[in-house]
């Protein structure tokens, strides 16, 4: 049997935007900045696409940038608003301990232009609270970026209310929405969100396409320069098949996703209860304010990594809560935000279930676990430890 789990890290494309993307390549492949027709039909597709876009989440057409992905997205929303304040002389930035590397290492990068950087705790359960986050707020905070639901342990933010609260002490809000566009309702309008990141492989459509949301009246820093594309915001020629299949996707998601959710959650929680019974183990985050098809869990006394390697063997995909860097392998900075230890964040594993997971399949992914896991421990010398009483359990 053959389970790919690791949505999160990236989805199949979906035949409709497979369908969408070499229909664009046949049809519309005019440079979409020429006079002639053949560039202007590629030009309406690219406007098509962001009007379908901008529906979807409640923008406004011209308040959507095509951009290479979630990354970009992120840096290009982080240095424009940073932009802003420092001309007003408010420099002050609140993010949180668990956001992706595309916001933390673009904060660091202001850190070293002088913006002070405070990044909010986050509690066991995965979710920052509004009211810490409103004690940081300071007169020279000119951003809050906060995720809508957090990559690793899938765990939802009450981004409405973040929204409202910015919106209150009149800062901007962005939001690193790359895991919940495509599985959870966004209204930008209703959310009070003045920027939001997406990435199309996240829901199906192809790699290397996404887009930023910024509210009218906020300016863009350019990342890249050279030409008059998106509006002077973004150089180079647009990626029209991406951006068309995008957009196929996103539409295609967002009318199953009522459907897709219910079933995901059924079935999540089925392997949340199987792999709960392995003793000294734990899921990570909170148990319901999750995306549907996110399982993250942590079993002492094993590595991550020989998780990974005796699954795939088995026919099972999925990610691990370590990531190698440098050489070495460091234990997620997600899992040591919410307060796992060093030991038990490197035992940990990521299962990201797709729309088409059975509970057949389920089965098949709770026994595999709970041999692999088994199979681990009866070799680990911090295990027998463990058991010998040389060492105490962390975990229940």
């Amino acid at each position: 049997m053959k389970i790919y789990a690791d949505n999160a890290a990236t989805t199949k494309m979906s035949k409709a935007a497979i369908d969408t993307m070499v229909m664009c390549m046949n049809e519309f492949y005019g440079n979409p900045s020429s006079l002639y027709s053949i560039g202007q039909l590629a030009k309406d597709k690219i406007e098509d696409s962001r009007c379908c876009i901008s529906e979807i989440i409640n923008a406004e057409p011209r308040e959507i940038t095509f951009t290479s992905g979630g990354s970009e997205a992120d840096n290009q929303a982080l240095l424009s608003a940073a932009e802003i304040g420092k001309k007003k002389g408010r420099m002050h930035i609140i993010s949180s301990a668990f956001e992706h590397h595309a916001i933390l290492h673009t904060l660091n990068k202001l850190e070293k232009q002088g913006f002070e950087v405070t990044l909010l705790p986050i509690h066991e359960n995965g979710i920052v609270i509004p009211f810490e986050l409103e004690e940081a707020i300071r007169e020279d905070t000119c951003l809050v970026t906060v995720m809508t639901a957090n990559n690793e342990i899938g765990t939802i933010q009450p981004i409405s209310e973040i929204g409202s609260i910015c919106k209150k002490h009149g800062v901007f809000f962005h939001t690193d929405a790359v895991q919940a566009v495509g599985h959870l309702p966004i209204d930008v309008k209703e959310m009070n969100i003045d920027m939001l990141s997406a990435s199309a492989h996240k829901f199906h459509g192809p790699k290397g396409t996404g887009f930023l949301y910024v509210k009218k009246g906020i300016p863009l820093t350019s990342l890249i320069e050279g030409g008059a594309q998106e509006r002077g915001k973004r150089a180079g020629t647009e990626n029209v098949p991406g951006i068309m299949s995008m957009a196929t996707a996103l539409k295609e998601a967002v009318a199953g996703m009522e459907k897709s959710n219910q079933h995901k959650t059924q079935v999540r929680d089925y392997i949340i209860k199987g792999l709960s019974e392995i003793p000294h183990s734990a899921l990570n985050g909170d148990g319901k304010s999750r995306l549907s098809g996110n399982i993250n869990f942590s079993f002492e006394g094993i590595e991550g990594e020989s998780i990974l390697i005796l699954l795939d063997q088995a026919g099972i995909s999925a990610s691990s809560g370590s990531a190698c860097t440098s050489g070495a392998l460091d234990p997620s900075h997600v899992l040591l935000s919410i307060g796992r230890v060093h030991d038990v964040a490197h035992g940990s594993l990521r299962l990201s279930i797709g729309d088409d997971i059975t509970f057949e399949e389920a089965d098949y992914i709770i026994k595999n676990v709970k041999e692999v896991v088994s199979h681990l421990r009866s070799f680990s010398p911090v295990w027998r430890d463990l058991t010998e009483g040389k060492r105490e359990y962390i975990l229940p």
